[in-house]
């Protein structure tokens, strides 16, 4: 085996970093959950009161820049980890929508 090989599959940041996107992988599972149950909650409430929840719209976006984190990381587009090893507020600002 090459030795270049042999030294990346020996590397213990890579293999930590497997282990953290294993971890982010299910918590990301968790939240694309709670955002489906957050979508149907906002879909009857608009229904109901002809508007949307503003709470549910405040969780929501905070879950979907989480979740955003989430995938920059395990796809190694950052460096940077999501809460909870870091602020949950730090980065959530990645995404300018307007």
């Amino acid at each position: 085996m090459n030795d270049h090989i042999k030294d990346n599959i020996q590397n213990t940041a890579t293999w930590k970093r497997v282990l953290f996107i294993v971890i982010f992988w299910l918590i990301f599972n968790l939240v694309e959950l709670v955002i489906a149950v957050l979508v149907v909650f906002q879909v009857l409430a608009s229904l109901f009161s002809g508007e949307p929840n503003q709470r549910v719209l405040e969780l929501s976006d905070q879950l979907s820049r989480y979740a955003y984190r989430i995938l920059q990381y395990v796809t190694f587009n950052s460096d940077d980890r999501p809460f909870p090893f870091s602020d949950w507020d730090q980065g959530n600002n990645i995404i300018d929508v307007k």
